[in-house]
Formats: structure tokens, sequence, C-alpha cells
């Protein structure tokens, strides 16, 4: 596939000068305004999967990521959970699949025109800066984004978790899903250099739907941004291509109700991710690990396991005494409180 430019012959929101490596500092309150411009659906999600938070408020949201036991048993032991290569994930066109909608749309010549004509008057050239940014960045947003993937996860799921993610995993061997809450408004994004983000399931025509309102929002908010560096308007215009690309997957899997955390360490790096080549499924690969452990820097306080953990789901299995017993003391371990009350069994009755 050929860059958009050639074509024509998306914490919340943070912005990165992307060409020099250097965040441009921005405030909490902006980064959501930005977010509401520039990814105005990410940003509904966002607001209401944490129930539309008032100024000062910092409410957390339960999120959940499903996995297998083994596996499930590592994050508790070692304190610290894998990102992997969008080029290993079980979907391997994901990526591609979000930059070829982007290609149908910017080939058409008239969203990209559009999209000029609402930013010129803002901050000339804008546009066409992004655009040679996301081309200049492609390959290594194709090659080198490493993702670990959660669900949102609602109250009614909490004793047996969702069904249809038991299913979407493996049979053979036992099934874990660790529930989480992460707050509002944190450090660990900034510290981590981590982007999180809802996933959006749209076809063409609602990414096109998507483009427009931007559009729009952009042309409301004009005075607003002329009142931003020219470095904020440019990283907000990149990230939200970027967003569309990392963060787009085919409308069938909608029930998933995913989330990303998302990492580019040749764009962005942390020394506090330490990369390492593991093997998986049989297939050797380079992970990145985030840390979970509170031994890290202050800001990393939120990230602490036993401060995230809200509970542990065993999935349906013929051995749930063993599974419990097992992970009741794989938490008590890792330092978290009550561990026993914290693991629960489901008995969703299903063929394993």
């Amino acid at each position: 596939a050929l860059p958009l430019r050639r074509q024509h012959c998306n914490n919340c929101f943070r912005v990165q000068d992307e060409s020099k490596k250097e965040d441009t500092p921005i405030d909490w309150q902006s980064s959501l305004r930005l977010e509401r411009i520039f990814l105005p659906s990410a940003s509904k999600r966002r607001a209401e999967h944490f129930c539309h938070p008032k100024d000062g408020d910092n409410p957390s949201a339960k999120f959940v990521h499903y996995t297998l036991a083994e596996a499930a048993l590592s994050i508790i032991k070692n304190k610290c959970i894998w990102m992997r290569s969008t080029t290993c994930m079980s979907d391997y066109r994901e990526i591609n699949h979000g930059h070829e909608i982007l290609l149908r749309i910017f080939r058409e010549g008239e969203m990209k025109k559009s999209l000029e004509q609402v930013v010129e008057p803002v901050c000339p050239g804008a546009v066409e800066e992004a655009i040679k940014l996301y081309d200049g960045w492609w390959q290594q947003i194709q090659l080198n984004t490493y993702v670990t993937s959660v669900s949102e996860h609602s109250d009614l799921e909490d004793t047996h978790g969702r069904l249809s993610m038991w299913r979407a995993m493996r049979s053979g061997g036992g099934r874990v899903a660790i529930v989480i809450r992460l707050p509002w408004r944190s450090e660990v994004n900034q510290a981590l250099n981590l982007i999180f983000a809802p996933v959006a399931y749209s076809p063409i025509p609602v990414v096109h739907s998507e483009f427009r309102t931007v559009i729009d929002q952009i042309y409301r908010e004009a005075d607003y941004l002329r009142t931003k560096d020219r470095r904020i308007i440019v990283g907000a215009l990149f990230n939200m291509l970027r967003a569309h690309v990392v963060c787009t997957k085919h409308e069938g899997f909608h029930e998933e109700r995913e989330w990303r955390v998302i990492y580019s360490p040749k764009m962005k790096s942390s020394p506090l991710i330490q990369s390492a080549v593991e093997t998986v499924d049989g297939i050797p690969q380079i992970v990145c690990k985030i840390p979970l452990d509170v031994k890290q820097p202050d800001a990393m306080a939120d990230f602490d396991l036993p401060h995230l953990l809200d509970r542990l789901i065993i999935g349906p299995t013929p051995f749930p005494w063993a599974m419990y017993e097992a992970f009741t003391e794989a938490l008590k371990g890792a330092g978290v409180p009550n561990a026993s009350e914290k693991v629960f069994v489901s008995n969703i009755p299903i063929r394993t």
C-alpha cells in the first residue's frame, strides 16, 4: 500500500512532535478537548465508560484482560504484562485494514480538500505536514507497534465473565479473566509513553462520517485552536491518522468492546518498559513488558497490581477448585489483600 500523500498526486490524547521526539506540554483539560475535536468517537466512548465524570472528579472504570491461565499466572507472579507486535496478532492484517480505509477515504481528494479548508485558517500547511509525518512513520507504525488488549467490563459480568470471550479463546487449557480498575486521570501513560484508546469497529461509511464530524468540530473550535502551538495542531492531526490505523477493526468484532494499550518504541520509548525475545505459540518474537509494580517511580503508583486488581474470574473448567487455590496463592504472593475474596469461578455450562 502506498502512503497517503502519494495516493493523492489519532491517556488520553497525548500530542507529540514526532519529528523531534519531544512532547509538547499540554494539560489534562486541553488533551480532553483536543480528543473531542480530532477523535470524537473515541472521546465519546471514553466518557461513556467512565460515566461522564465532572471537572475535578477522578473515577475509575472496569476493564478486563481475557487470557490463558498460564499467561495470567505469569502476569501475577512477574508483575508485568506483555505487549506484542501487531504483526503477531491473530488478525495479522489489522494495521493494514485501518490503513487501507484511510487510503480509500483520502483517495477521493474531497476529504483532504475539506480538511485543509478548515485547518488552513487555523494553522497553514498543517494537514500536509501531518500527512508527511504519517508517510514518514508508516513503516514503523506497521512493523513496530506493540499492543496489549483489554475489554470494557460491566458489573453484570462480575461473576461469570462474558460468554463470547470465553468461546473466542482456544480450548484445551485453563482460561482466566483479570478484571482491573483504571482511573480517569493518571500519570502512567506519560511515564510509560503509552496511548490508551478504544477500538473502533467501523466500516468505511462510518469512518467517512467520523472525518466529517472532525471537520465540523475544527470549524467550530477554530478560535480555540488558534491559541495552540503549531506543533500541537500538527501532532493532533498526525495522531488522528495513526489512531484510525492502529485502533480500527472489522465491524464483525464489535462485541469484544476492546481498548488497546499502544507502545511505539521507535517514536518514543520509555526506560520503564523492557523488551525481550520470547517464544509465544512456538514463534520467537520481541515483546515489550509493562511493569505492574509499585517499586517503580511514584508515577507508577496507579499501576501497582494489588491496587489495580478488582477480581479474577476463572473461566469454565473441569478443574475449578485446583485453579481457585492456585490463583488465590499467587495473588497472596503478589501482595493482593483478601485474595480469596477476589477469585471467582465462572460456572457457565459450556464444553471446555
